[in-house]
């Protein structure tokens, strides 16, 4: 997790497989907030998102800059998803076509959520 800041509006939330920062009190990882504020094909103002999901925008702004600050949580949530989409067969090219997920063991679940 990052150290030394203190946030007003965003916490961990434990129970989850996400390491990343929510906004408190809701599911919504601060990493979604980003994405749609930085999406290439219809970016979002922090004003338009706080609007969106009636959420404060100072709740909004911190989780943009938190997000733009590249926590490793963040990374290390993206590089396990993208582990499981792989042990999935998610990624293969024609998935989309005919999507039926491997299914995985006890085992491996474990191993890829670590």
């Amino acid at each position: 997790m990052s150290t030394g800041v203190t946030y007003q509006f965003l916490e961990p939330r434990p129970k989850s497989a996400y390491r990343q920062l929510f906004i408190k009190n809701t599911r919504i990882r601060a990493e979604l907030i980003y994405r749609a504020h930085v999406n290439h094909e219809e970016p979002m103002t922090a004003a338009e998102l706080a609007q969106d999901y009636r959420l404060p925008l100072a709740a909004i702004i911190e989780a943009i800059e938190y997000s733009r600050s590249n926590p490793p949580e963040i990374a290390a949530d993206m590089a396990r998803e993208q582990a499981i989409m792989a042990a999935t067969g998610e990624l293969q090219p024609d998935y989309k076509y005919h999507p039926q997920p491997k299914l995985l063991t006890p085992e491996e679940w474990a191993r890829l959520r670590s």
